[in-house]
């Protein structure tokens, strides 16, 4: 299986060195009125906006493009007045242009510049527009970040990822500077709807696999951030597929000074999840509604509103599930009658309203306050009784594959009643002060936390007329978990930190320095956190950049930290700590006359006070009476570029090892749950030659093999590796309306794009392994029966923009 992944990896790299006979080239360099060339200047096709590319230190840009076709090409930037020029070329025939761009005089997109040039750090952009054409099972953004170096996910149903050795909880997320939560209760990916995040609405994607700036706050793993657009017409879209359904509509009014984005989306994973071998009755649905509104009072003052409301409902009829496993020497089979049933609420609402005034055109002052409930219900009774067997493995037999022996029975109960309601108040100040040498940033935050969850779990086992474990005076429960708590605290948080333009003979150095400090009056913690980058950007003839980043990292619990394996709440609880420090650079390069960029990032956290956890599906269980120090150490690679011309594309490339010691365990360094030595990931796009209305799109990964342990089992017990992940989902799409080929229809005539997806989930049909299920034989031996993921399917997605 491994060969043909990579067998089909390279046809698909052959299929776009073939000669793409009907194109042309354009090329040429942009500066500005000075004669200074412009770097990162987007160069986009109007008739085809997903074909681009961006124009390098020196000004340069190689585009390759439609032949035969009247073209309109964009050049547009920050700051820059954004220039459009038509464009008719012959097959094969080279273009060349001298663009001149007059600066824009607009005060606050200045600020922008000066600051995404400073304060980038170890910050990546992220095109937007690949996050609607990317092939998509869980139809979550978060599916573009898991081919992201650093970042890794072993599961397609979830939007949950781990970067650089942390587990789900060490991830930040903001969307307009307020921050995201995930749900506290969801134990599966079958569980999940989508992710917070509604990328129809998606502006601007920012993201930081570690060594970010004292700006963003208190987590160990990483960062993304995300800006929701400012509207400046009327457009909307809408998309329909097998997997759910989603639209969005933005708007002006008051002669520009109201501005309001709105996006509403359905999921239901019923038809994804009828390939999974526990078969049943599935019943899951999401629903969400969003809106971003933005006021101008004045032109130093604007008001804005995000609200978000989403109900996520997953019920469940087991039915039955048969799954093989074991090996070739070992075959078994176990086969599962089920009864019961599953019924989960999750609910969220979230409410910020932020008041953004720049006094002068140096000066940007904001304040926000915003509110976030979660209510969530997780129900089950589920009844199971199996059958664990020996198969035939002799092919000259008859009953080849057939079961020839039994090994054990057995029936399990499943039940729970949990409830939680969570409810966050916070309000900050930032700001932002630019002069000649130094950016400054500053911020402020109060957060109150009032938090209240009522655990009811147990489980019943019986192997071959047995309970586990066994007694002969009473009935004993194989698992159980009853606990009622209460949490209402205070943090306060805040940071400064300043950008300084270092002097230098030649090239730019930029130094950025902070500290954060942390205060939660529940274990009366204060936490001081500095952190530094330093980036230099030479004038080699090779266009190189550097950077170095070292900081502290400290990790102020939040309520699931602080349990308990019996779900009482550890009082004695402290922060995690980890220091990191993170070195990298970035190459920018030509192949093929095509512009391409190399990165690489190596680090190392070590890491003390940590809350050893153990990970089954989604679900973290945090082991809080426990304490361990450890570190994660890795190197990441990444190359992105014009593989087809017009088109980016990336791999990358991680290699990863974290451990750690649980103090008084005994056992020393053992794997962290997390420890996976590599990490390959793949974006691959092309189109038709001559006819890019005709486009394909790849995703491929592979994930080493995770640490695994038995149920309930001591965390120095989880060293069994699962096997390892490994998946390609592919799209094809054709464009029937878009800027190029308008529709002459009445019905059609308001829309400027629609395109129809075909999209094939897990091309090669690999039973990828999540978790498992243990299940005892006659002999008291314990068989861990894998939970599989989701198998080969096809989606229908048409897509139409207006």
């Amino acid at each position: 299986m491994k060969q043909l992944y990579s067998i089909l990896c390279l046809l698909l790299v052959a299929f776009t060195a073939l000669g793409q006979s009907n194109n042309a080239t354009l090329k040429g360099t942009l500066k500005d009125t000075k004669g200074v060339p412009l770097d990162m200047v987007n160069i986009v096709i109007k008739e085809y906006p997903t074909l681009g590319t961006t124009t390098t230190a020196r000004g340069e840009f190689l585009l390759r493009i439609p032949a035969q076709k009247h073209l309109t090409i964009v050049f547009s930037s920050l700051g820059y007045q954004t220039f459009q020029d038509s464009v008719y070329a012959k097959p094969e025939e080279t273009v060349i242009k001298e663009i001149v761009m007059p600066e824009q005089n607009l005060e606050l997109a200045e600020i922008v510049v000066k600051e995404q040039r400073r304060n980038g750090g170890n910050l990546t952009s992220i095109d937007p527009r690949v996050i609607n054409i990317i092939p998509n099972a869980s139809g979550a953004l978060e599916t573009m970040l898991k081919t992201l170096p650093g970042v890794s996910s072993n599961n397609e149903l979830s939007s949950q990822y781990t970067v650089r050795g942390g587990n789900f909880d060490e991830n930040l997320v903001y969307v307009n500077d307020v921050e995201v939560y995930r749900p506290f209760l969801v134990r599966s990916g079958q569980q999940e709807g989508l992710s917070f995040i509604n990328s129809d609405m998606v502006s601007t994607i920012d993201f930081s696999a570690g060594g970010f700036n004292a700006k963003y706050g208190d987590k160990m793993s990483s960062v993304l951030d995300i800006k929701y657009k400012k509207p400046s017409d009327f457009k909307g879209s809408a998309t329909a597929s097998m997997l759910g359904a989603s639209a969005h509509f933005e708007d002006v009014a008051l002669n520009g000074k109201l501005s309001h984005i709105s996006g509403i989306r359905y999921k239901t994973n019923r038809y994804l999840l009828g390939s999974l071998d526990e078969q049943g009755e599935y019943n899951p649905n999401f629903l969400d509604f969003q809106t971003y509104i933005c006021y101008q009072v004045s032109e130093k003052l604007d008001v804005s509103f995000l609200g978000n409301i989403a109900q996520n409902q997953y019920n469940f009829i087991p039915q039955t599930r048969e799954t093989t496993f074991g090996t070739w020497q070992n075959p078994l089979n176990t086969k599962i009658y089920f009864s019961g049933q599953e019924e989960d609420v999750f609910k969220t609402y979230l409410g910020a309203v932020t008041f953004n005034y720049h006094p002068s055109v140096n000066l940007n002052l904001k304040f926000i306050a915003s509110a976030y409930h979660a209510k969530e219900e997780e129900t089950y009774d589920i009844q199971g009784q199996y059958y664990l067997n020996q198969l035939e493995r002799n092919m000259a037999s008859g009953d080849f594959g057939d079961s020839v022996l039994n090994l054990g029975v057995g029936t399990f109960l499943n039940h729970a009643r949990n409830y939680l309601n969570a409810t966050v108040y916070s309000f900050s100040h930032k700001g932002a002060f630019n002069s000649e040498k130094h950016l400054v940033n500053w911020g402020i935050k109060y957060q109150h936390e009032k938090i209240e969850d009522k655990l009811n779990e147990w489980i019943y086992r019986d192997s071959a007329g047995y309970s586990i474990p066994y007694s002969d005076s009473e009935v004993l429960l194989y698992y159980t978990l009853n606990a009622k708590n209460k949490l209402s605290s205070n943090r306060f948080t805040g940071y400064v930190q300043d950008t300084w333009s270092v002097p230098v003979k030649s090239g730019d150095l930029y130094l950025t320095g902070g500290v954060r400090f942390n205060y939660w009056d529940f274990n009366d913690e204060l936490l001081i956190s500095p952190r530094m980058t330093l980036s230099y950007y030479p004038e080699w003839e090779k266009k190189m950049s550097f950077r170095l980043s070292a900081g502290m990292y400290h990790q102020s619990p939040f309520f699931k930290e602080l349990k308990n394996s019996d779900g009482s709440i550890n009082y004695d609880s402290k922060a995690q700590k980890s220091f990191q420090l993170v070195g990298g650079s970035d190459l920018i390069f030509s192949a093929w006359d095509r512009p391409f960029r190399f990165t690489t990032e190596a680090y190392y956290k070590y890491m003390s006070h940590l809350v050893p956890y153990q990970v089954d599906n989604v679900r973290i269980r945090y082991l809080g009476e426990q304490e361990a120090t450890g570190y994660a150490t890795g190197l990441d690679m990444k190359v992105n570029g014009e593989f087809v011309s017009g088109l980016q594309s990336w791999a990358s490339l991680s290699f990863l090892q974290t451990r750690e010691d649980v103090k008084g365990d005994g056992h020393g360094m053992i794997p962290r749950p997390t420890d996976q030595w590599m990490n390959f990931s793949l974006f691959f796009q092309d189109y038709l030659p001559g006819n890019p209305s005709y486009r394909m799109q790849l995703s491929g990964f592979y994930g080493a093999r995770l640490p695994a342990g038995p149920p309930n089992g001591e965390r120095y017990q989880d060293v069994f590796r699962m096997p390892p992940y490994r998946r390609i989902d592919l799209g094809f799409s054709k464009v029937f309306i878009s800027a190029a080929n308008p529709s002459e229809a009445p019905f059609f005539k308001h829309i400027t794009d629609m395109w129809l997806s075909l999209e094939v989930f897990n091309v090669l049909d690999i039973n990828n392994t999540i978790s498992y299920f243990w299940v005892s034989s006659i002999y008291g031996d314990q068989f861990a029966v894998p939970n599989y993921l989701t198998g080969r399917k096809f989606n229908l997605k048409l897509t139409v923009k207006f």
